[in-house]
């Protein structure tokens, strides 16, 4: 196996967040061949995901990844930064001081990949479809804010903002705001199957085996007019049913680059691996795993029950043991590195577990003890690690005698439609920021639209903090509010944040 080192400035922000390629596949990238990717994310159609590649349903990282390479928004976040540049749009911004009318002019001669001409139609009719479609998981709740969207010309956007909202170019840069064909996509529902017509840099074949797609193949897309300039001509992304089997199509030479998700294990023996061969790239992340409470379920709608989980929870150990150090602890929704983090919880219970405090807290609130309760994880979407960390939090759970803890696994299939419908008392997720903000890591999980369906409710954050903070166009100026917001959360804990994930690539 010959080691190759590709430089993939394009198919790295779009497949992100690969950024540099080592592998055997015969020929890749600038030699002609498609770049080969494995990754362990999975698509398949069902009943609650019949459009994995509609931006009106799509809201995971897996599906994202594939929205990016292949859709247009009129604006696009860089690779590196957090303030969006051009793509569909030539120019975009506030027309008022107020931060409630954004207005956007085209670039001329867009088109989608089918060669209808884009025009400011288009746009609205896609903003307009993705909030009246307001699929049940899906990304309309970033656009709740909305009022209406004009198009004085065909070159011309506006957007009316019930309130200000100085996030809203983030918003609208995310795969939600997805440009599709209004001649071809149905206004009222999601387009079923795996077919895409966009004006991304890309086009988009799948091809499925079993059920679900084996791989899908990323062509350059002729059509695309906008800020990238491609350097790739194809990338392919291959998927697979676990870490190991992809590890051996990159060992094989099968595939260039091993990207999500990989096992602790895994990415502490391939540190120490002296190979030639494979390079390792590892980058901070801002996705963050957390434990999601249902706070209307008889077991944890006490907040004293959450509490106490709280103070007895050794997030250390967990990341030691069960994650072989790959990840740190996580004190806050708002993860170290993203403006206005704080740790609310380690403030709150300390970061050394205490079964005294917890006891306290349970006797407090007249809690008999040990307290029943379910922990469910998903088997299939955030790695293989995932089992042998809820079985640490049961161990330390029960451990304190305070609990009574069973856990279960289920498939993402099941798993994400079933806590939507609020079946589970306490569930593992992980969280992946549509923009780099503090808002995005408050905002989408609570109020009438969260984005977990939670039935919690702080008036406090909902109305007054994540308003206010939306009309401070310089975000550092928000800090004190949305650090007032994550000690809310510490004390209500309708979520416990456990840790950062972090990205490693070979």
């Amino acid at each position: 196996m010959n080691r190759k080192t590709l430089v993939l400035p394009t198919v790295a922000g779009l497949l992100a967040p690969v950024l540099v390629a080592c592998g055997g596949s015969g020929g890749a990238g600038k030699d002609g061949g498609a770049i080969v990717i494995g990754s362990t994310d999975r698509f398949e159609l069902s009943k609650d995901t019949p459009a994995p590649f509609d931006p009106a349903e799509v809201y995971d990282i897996a599906g994202l990844t594939v929205l990016r390479s292949t859709f247009q928004t009129l604006l696009r976040l860089p690779r590196s930064g957090t303030t969006p540049v051009p793509d569909a749009a030539e120019k975009c911004g506030f027309a008022d001081r107020k931060n409630e009318q954004f207005r956007c002019t085209m670039r001329e001669g867009l088109k989608f990949s089918n060669g209808h001409d884009l025009t400011a139609k288009d746009v609205k009719f896609s903003i307009d479809r993705v909030r009246n479609i307001n699929f049940k998981n899906g990304p309309a709740s970033l656009f709740d804010n909305v009022d209406r969207v004009e198009t004085p010309s065909d070159s011309e956007v506006v957007f009316h903002l019930k309130t200000p909202d100085a996030t809203f170019a983030q918003k609208i840069s995310t795969p939600a705001g997805g440009i599709v064909d209004s001649e071809v996509y149905d206004p009222k529902k999601v387009r079923e199957g795996y077919d895409i017509v966009g004006s991304g840099p890309y086009t988009l074949k799948a091809e499925e085996a079993d059920g679900r797609v084996a791989k899908v193949v990323f062509s350059k897309n002729p059509n695309y007019k906008g800020g990238l300039k491609l350097q790739n001509n194809k990338a392919e992304m291959r998927f697979f049913e676990s870490s190991t089997s992809m590890e051996k199509a990159l060992k094989a030479g099968d595939i260039d680059v091993m990207n999500r998700s990989m096992s602790p294990e895994q990415i502490t023996r391939l540190r120490a691996s002296t190979s030639k061969d494979i390079n390792i790239v590892e980058s901070p992340g801002q996705e963050i795993s957390f434990l999601a409470f249902n706070t209307n379920d008889p077991s944890v709608k006490n907040k004293a029950v959450r509490q106490a989980m709280a103070q007895v929870i050794d997030r250390q150990a967990l990341t030691r043991d069960d994650y072989g150090r790959t990840t740190t602890p996580l004190y806050s929704l708002v993860p170290s590195g993203i403006t206005s983090h704080q740790n609310s919880f380690s403030n709150k219970y300390g970061t050394t577990p205490s079964v005294d405090k917890a006891r306290s807290i349970l006797q407090a609130a007249n809690i008999t003890t040990p307290v029943p309760i379910t922990l469910t994880y998903t088997t299939d979407h955030y790695g293989e690690a995932t089992a042998k960390e809820f079985k640490g939090l049961q161990d330390q759970l029960n451990g304190s005698k305070l609990f009574d803890v069973k856990i279960q696994g289920v498939e993402w299939s099941k798993f994400r439609p079933a806590s939507i419908n609020g079946e589970y008392s306490v569930y593992g997720m992980g969280w992946f920021p549509d923009f780099p903000d503090p808002d995005n890591f408050i905002a989408p999980f609570f109020g009438e639209g969260n984005f977990l369906k939670s039935p919690y409710r702080n008036k406090k954050i909902t109305d007054k903090l994540i308003p206010e903070t939306r009309e401070e166009r310089r975000r550092d100026e928000a800090a004190t509010l949305f650090q007032q917001a994550q000690d809310i959360v510490a004390d209500d804990v309708p979520i416990l944040p456990l840790w950062p994930v972090s990205y490693t690539h070979l």
